[in-house]
C-alpha cells in the first residue's frame, strides 16, 4: 500500500530562527494514488504574535489562536497521522523547516520529520517538469485546470486539498478522482466527503470543427510531406481527414 499525505502548514512569518511558529496544519490523506477523505487539521496557539504581513497572506489572526492547543498538545496525534508516510509538501524545505523547529522546542524532540517520512518536494518536481516557468501553487493550478478559485487567502487544509490535486495531474494522475472504496463500477462517484472534484460543475469542452478552408490547406500541407518523404502517416491513419 502506498500511503501519500500531502502537507501544508502556516506560520507566524518566515523564519524559525526568528522564533517563528507553526500556527496551522492541513494534511490530506492518499493511498494508492487516491483521495481518502481522510485528513488531518489544526490550528495552533504559536505562544508569540502573529506577523501583520503574515496575517494579509492567511487571515489567521492572534485572537483566533488565543483558545487553541500549543504544540505540545498535537505533537503526537500528528505525528502518528503521518508517520510512516510520503510526505508531498510545495517548497518542502519551509515546512520542514518549521515542523522540525516545533519538534526541537519540545521538552522530549521526537527528532526530524525526516526520520519518520519520505519528503516530496513538489515544488523541485514542477521545476524539472516545466523549467523556465512559473511553478506556484496558483500557476500550476492555472496549468493543470485545477479550481482554485475558493483559494482568496492561504489556508493550510485548502491548500494541500489544492496540492493533491495538482500532485496526482503533474505525475500522471489517476483512474478517477472519487474516493477510495466509494463509487461505481468504474470508480467514478460524485461523493467525495468535502473532498473537491476537478469537473464536477464544469460544462463539457466545446468541439471546434475545421472549417473547409482550413480542411484545404491541411491536405495542401499533407500533399508536400509526402512528396517530401515518400508517404505520409497521418493519411493512413486518418483517411477521413487526408
Amino acid at each position: 500500500m502506498s500511503r501519500i499525505i500531502v502537507l501544508d502548514t502556516e506560520t507566524t512569518g518566515l523564519e524559525p530562527s526568528l522564533g517563528h511558529r507553526v500556527i496551522e496544519i492541513g494534511c490530506v490523506e492518499l493511498v494508492n494514488r487516491r483521495l481518502t477523505g481522510n485528513h488531518y487539521h489544526v490550528y495552533i496557539n504559536p505562544e508569540r504574535e502573529v506577523e501583520a504581513s503574515a496575517i494579509e497572506v492567511h487571515g489567521i489572526t492572534n485572537e483566533f489562536l488565543v483558545d487553541k492547543p500549543v504544540f505540545s498538545q498535537i505533537a503526537e496525534e500528528f505525528l502518528a497521522f503521518v508517520k510512516g508516510a510520503e510526505l508531498v509538501i510545495h517548497n518542502a524545505p519551509f515546512d520542514v523547516g518549521f515542523i522540525n523547529h516545533e519538534f526541537n522546542l519540545l521538552a522530549r524532540s521526537p527528532g526530524a520529520i525526516e526520520d519518520y517520512c519520505r519528503i516530496t518536494d513538489s515544488l523541485m518536481l514542477a521545476r524539472k517538469k516545466h523549467p523556465g516557468q512559473r511553478n506556484s501553487l496558483d500557476a500550476l493550478c492555472k496549468r493543470y485546470g485545477v479550481d482554485n478559485s475558493s483559494r482568496t487567502l492561504h489556508g493550510a487544509l485548502l491548500d494541500s486539498e489544492i496540492l493533491a490535486d495538482v500532485y496526482l495531474l503533474m505525475t500522471g494522475g489517476q483512474t478517477s478522482f472519487s474516493l477510495a472504496g466509494q463509487g461505481g463500477e468504474d470508480g467514478d462517484s460524485d461523493e467525495q466527503g468535502g473532498i473537491r472534484r476537478l469537473s464536477g460543475d464544469r460544462p463539457p469542452l466545446k468541439i471546434i470543427q475545421a472549417s473547409s478552408e482550413e480542411l484545404a490547406l491541411h491536405r495542401e500541407k499533407l500533399d508536400v510531406v509526402e512528396k517530401a518523404a515518400g508517404s505520409c502517416l497521418w493519411r493512413s491513419v486518418w483517411p477521413e481527414q487526408s
